[in-house]
Protein backbone atom coordinates (compact mmCIF):
# COMPACT_ATOMS: atom_id res chain seq x y z
CA UNK A 1 0.00 0.00 0.00
CA UNK A 2 1.40 3.69 -1.02
CA UNK A 3 2.18 5.61 1.74
CA UNK A 4 2.29 9.95 2.05
CA UNK A 5 5.11 10.58 2.20
CA UNK A 6 8.43 13.35 2.41
CA UNK A 7 8.57 13.37 -1.76
CA UNK A 8 4.99 14.32 -1.78
CA UNK A 9 5.27 17.18 0.27
CA UNK A 10 8.48 18.01 -1.62
CA UNK A 11 6.84 18.16 -4.90
CA UNK A 12 4.12 20.56 -3.48
CA UNK A 13 6.41 22.76 -2.03
CA UNK A 14 7.74 22.84 -5.77
CA UNK A 15 4.76 22.68 -7.58
CA UNK A 16 3.68 26.36 -5.92
CA UNK A 17 7.48 27.78 -5.74
CA UNK A 18 7.32 27.12 -9.56
CA UNK A 19 3.97 28.93 -9.94
CA UNK A 20 5.34 32.02 -8.33
CA UNK A 21 8.22 31.90 -10.45
CA UNK A 22 6.09 31.53 -13.69
CA UNK A 23 7.45 28.06 -14.54
CA UNK A 24 6.21 25.35 -15.60
CA UNK A 25 5.81 22.62 -13.06
CA UNK A 26 8.48 20.79 -11.90
CA UNK A 27 9.86 17.48 -13.08
CA UNK A 28 8.03 14.43 -12.00
CA UNK A 29 9.27 13.54 -8.22
CA UNK A 30 10.38 9.71 -7.67
CA UNK A 31 7.41 8.28 -6.10
CA UNK A 32 4.98 5.24 -6.77
CA UNK A 33 2.28 7.11 -9.27
CA UNK A 34 -0.77 4.90 -8.38
CA UNK A 35 -4.21 6.14 -7.98
CA UNK A 36 -5.64 6.96 -4.56
CA UNK A 37 -8.01 9.82 -3.62
CA UNK A 38 -5.63 12.68 -2.16
CA UNK A 39 -6.10 16.03 -0.39
CA UNK A 40 -2.84 18.55 0.11
CA UNK A 41 -3.83 20.86 2.95
CA UNK A 42 -1.60 24.46 3.99
CA UNK A 43 -1.24 25.63 7.10
CA UNK A 44 0.32 28.68 8.35
CA UNK A 45 1.74 29.99 11.73
CA UNK A 46 2.79 32.86 12.71
CA UNK A 47 4.88 34.18 15.91
CA UNK A 48 4.76 30.41 17.31
CA UNK A 49 0.80 30.44 17.62
CA UNK A 50 -1.23 27.09 16.49
CA UNK A 51 -1.04 26.46 12.67
CA UNK A 52 -4.12 28.06 10.66
CA UNK A 53 -6.03 26.22 7.63
CA UNK A 54 -4.88 27.99 4.42
CA UNK A 55 -6.40 25.74 2.29
CA UNK A 56 -7.32 22.11 1.92
CA UNK A 57 -8.76 20.49 -1.27
CA UNK A 58 -8.84 17.60 -2.66
CA UNK A 59 -10.73 14.32 -4.39
CA UNK A 60 -12.49 11.57 -3.38
CA UNK A 61 -11.77 9.59 -6.20
CA UNK A 62 -8.71 7.75 -7.67
CA UNK A 63 -6.18 9.83 -8.79
CA UNK A 64 -2.53 9.47 -10.66
CA UNK A 65 -0.63 10.67 -7.47
CA UNK A 66 1.84 12.92 -9.80
CA UNK A 67 -0.72 14.70 -11.54
CA UNK A 68 -3.10 14.72 -8.54
CA UNK A 69 -0.35 16.54 -5.72
CA UNK A 70 0.69 18.69 -8.63
CA UNK A 71 -2.94 20.14 -9.43
CA UNK A 72 -4.54 20.30 -5.74
CA UNK A 73 -1.51 21.42 -4.55
CA UNK A 74 -2.50 24.92 -6.29
CA UNK A 75 -6.28 24.28 -6.31
CA UNK A 76 -5.82 23.96 -2.79
CA UNK A 77 -3.44 27.19 -2.15
CA UNK A 78 -5.33 29.51 -4.82
CA UNK A 79 -8.68 28.37 -4.82
CA UNK A 80 -9.84 27.20 -1.79
CA UNK A 81 -12.90 29.71 -1.60
CA UNK A 82 -12.74 29.66 1.83
CA UNK A 83 -9.93 31.90 2.05
CA UNK A 84 -7.84 34.50 0.01
CA UNK A 85 -5.30 32.80 -2.48
CA UNK A 86 -1.51 32.23 -0.40
CA UNK A 87 0.58 34.58 -1.52
CA UNK A 88 4.62 33.90 -1.93
CA UNK A 89 5.33 36.22 1.02
CA UNK A 90 3.62 33.69 3.17
CA UNK A 91 5.94 30.83 2.38
CA UNK A 92 8.25 30.86 5.29
CA UNK A 93 5.34 30.69 7.41
CA UNK A 94 4.03 27.50 5.50
CA UNK A 95 3.22 23.54 6.24
CA UNK A 96 2.01 21.18 3.63
CA UNK A 97 -0.20 18.02 5.10
CA UNK A 98 -0.27 15.00 2.06
CA UNK A 99 -3.62 12.86 2.66
CA UNK A 100 -3.74 9.37 1.08
CA UNK A 101 -7.08 8.37 1.50
CA UNK A 102 -7.16 4.43 1.92
CA UNK A 103 -10.23 1.33 3.30
CA UNK A 104 -13.38 2.95 2.26
CA UNK A 105 -16.03 1.57 4.38
CA UNK A 106 -19.85 1.54 4.59
CA UNK A 107 -21.06 3.42 8.31
CA UNK A 108 -23.62 1.20 9.83
CA UNK A 109 -25.25 4.93 10.76
CA UNK A 110 -23.57 8.21 11.36
CA UNK A 111 -22.17 7.44 14.24
CA UNK A 112 -20.50 4.21 12.99
CA UNK A 113 -17.06 5.84 13.14
CA UNK A 114 -14.09 6.38 15.40
CA UNK A 115 -12.09 10.10 15.68
CA UNK A 116 -9.03 10.43 14.69
CA UNK A 117 -8.74 6.85 12.77
CA UNK A 118 -11.62 7.45 10.43
CA UNK A 119 -12.16 10.54 7.97
CA UNK A 120 -16.39 10.47 7.03
CA UNK A 121 -17.87 11.06 4.25
CA UNK A 122 -22.04 11.91 4.73
CA UNK A 123 -24.29 12.24 1.84
CA UNK A 124 -27.97 12.98 2.42
CA UNK A 125 -31.09 14.76 0.62
CA UNK A 126 -31.98 17.84 2.35
CA UNK A 127 -35.53 17.59 3.87
CA UNK A 128 -36.15 21.14 3.08
CA UNK A 129 -35.16 21.67 -0.80
CA UNK A 130 -35.23 18.10 -1.83
CA UNK A 131 -31.47 18.82 -2.89
CA UNK A 132 -28.65 15.88 -2.34
CA UNK A 133 -25.84 16.88 -0.27
CA UNK A 134 -22.66 15.46 0.61
CA UNK A 135 -19.37 16.61 2.42
CA UNK A 136 -16.20 15.02 4.02
CA UNK A 137 -14.02 15.59 7.23
CA UNK A 138 -10.49 13.99 6.93
CA UNK A 139 -9.30 12.14 10.06
CA UNK A 140 -7.87 14.66 12.07
CA UNK A 141 -10.36 16.98 12.15
CA UNK A 142 -12.56 16.36 14.82
CA UNK A 143 -10.13 15.56 17.02
CA UNK A 144 -8.27 18.43 16.19
CA UNK A 145 -11.05 20.89 16.10
CA UNK A 146 -12.25 18.68 19.67
CA UNK A 147 -15.54 17.64 18.96
CA UNK A 148 -17.80 14.96 19.68
CA UNK A 149 -18.86 12.85 16.91
CA UNK A 150 -22.52 14.11 17.22
CA UNK A 151 -20.44 17.75 16.79
CA UNK A 152 -18.40 16.62 14.03
CA UNK A 153 -21.98 15.10 12.33
CA UNK A 154 -23.50 18.79 12.94
CA UNK A 155 -20.87 20.60 11.46
CA UNK A 156 -20.10 18.45 8.31
CA UNK A 157 -24.07 18.69 7.57
CA UNK A 158 -23.72 22.46 8.05
CA UNK A 159 -20.34 22.44 5.38
CA UNK A 160 -22.34 20.58 3.03
CA UNK A 161 -24.99 23.48 2.82
CA UNK A 162 -28.00 22.01 4.91
CA UNK A 163 -29.39 25.34 6.57
CA UNK A 164 -32.38 23.68 8.39
CA UNK A 165 -32.87 22.73 11.74
CA UNK A 166 -30.91 19.49 12.43
CA UNK A 167 -32.87 16.99 14.41
CA UNK A 168 -32.33 12.82 15.18
CA UNK A 169 -34.88 12.76 12.35
CA UNK A 170 -32.69 14.55 9.98
CA UNK A 171 -29.44 12.95 10.66
CA UNK A 172 -31.07 9.29 10.33
CA UNK A 173 -31.03 10.39 6.59
CA UNK A 174 -27.50 10.58 6.50
CA UNK A 175 -25.55 7.77 4.10
CA UNK A 176 -22.20 7.51 6.08
CA UNK A 177 -18.89 6.23 4.48
CA UNK A 178 -15.71 6.12 6.60
CA UNK A 179 -12.22 6.34 5.58
CA UNK A 180 -8.65 6.18 6.65
CA UNK A 181 -5.64 8.31 5.75
CA UNK A 182 -2.13 8.05 5.65
CA UNK A 183 -0.55 11.78 5.48
CA UNK A 184 2.71 13.66 5.53
CA UNK A 185 3.51 16.98 6.82
CA UNK A 186 6.42 18.97 6.20
CA UNK A 187 7.49 22.60 7.30
CA UNK A 188 8.85 24.93 4.87
CA UNK A 189 11.61 25.03 7.04
CA UNK A 190 12.17 21.32 6.75
CA UNK A 191 11.67 22.14 2.77
CA UNK A 192 14.77 24.62 2.89
CA UNK A 193 16.69 22.33 5.07
CA UNK A 194 15.90 19.74 2.14
CA UNK A 195 16.80 21.88 -0.72
CA UNK A 196 20.42 23.05 0.69
CA UNK A 197 20.97 19.52 1.50
CA UNK A 198 20.09 17.33 -1.55
CA UNK A 199 20.53 20.35 -4.49
CA UNK A 200 22.99 22.75 -2.98
CA UNK A 201 20.74 25.87 -2.85
CA UNK A 202 17.76 27.74 -1.17
CA UNK A 203 14.54 27.95 -2.62
CA UNK A 204 13.96 31.39 -4.10
CA UNK A 205 11.13 33.19 -5.53
CA UNK A 206 11.72 35.68 -8.39
CA UNK A 207 11.32 39.47 -7.11
CA UNK A 208 11.35 38.31 -3.59
CA UNK A 209 13.49 37.35 -0.38
CA UNK A 210 12.51 34.45 1.46
CA UNK A 211 13.90 35.36 4.78
CA UNK A 212 13.29 33.51 8.37
CA UNK A 213 10.77 35.41 10.32
CA UNK A 214 10.86 36.33 13.83
CA UNK A 215 8.88 34.23 16.18
CA UNK A 216 8.89 31.26 14.18
CA UNK A 217 10.30 28.25 15.44
CA UNK A 218 13.84 27.17 13.45
CA UNK A 219 13.99 23.59 12.48
CA UNK A 220 17.44 22.76 11.47
CA UNK A 221 18.67 26.53 11.74
CA UNK A 222 15.76 27.50 9.27
CA UNK A 223 12.44 29.32 10.17
CA UNK A 224 9.68 27.19 10.40
CA UNK A 225 5.74 27.10 11.03
CA UNK A 226 4.89 25.49 14.63
CA UNK A 227 3.43 21.74 14.21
Amino acid sequence: MVSANKEMAIYCFDTLIAHYNGEEAPPPPDFEDGQHPLFVTWKKAVNGEEPRLRGCIGTLQGRHLISGFRDYALTSALRDRRFSPIQAKELPYLECTVSILTDYENGADYLDWEARKHGIIIEFTDPDTNTGRNATYLPEVAAHEGWTRLEAIDSLMRKAGYSGRITDSVRELITLTRYQSSLYTMHFGEYVAYMKSARGRAPSVRGLKLEEKQGAPRINGFASSAH
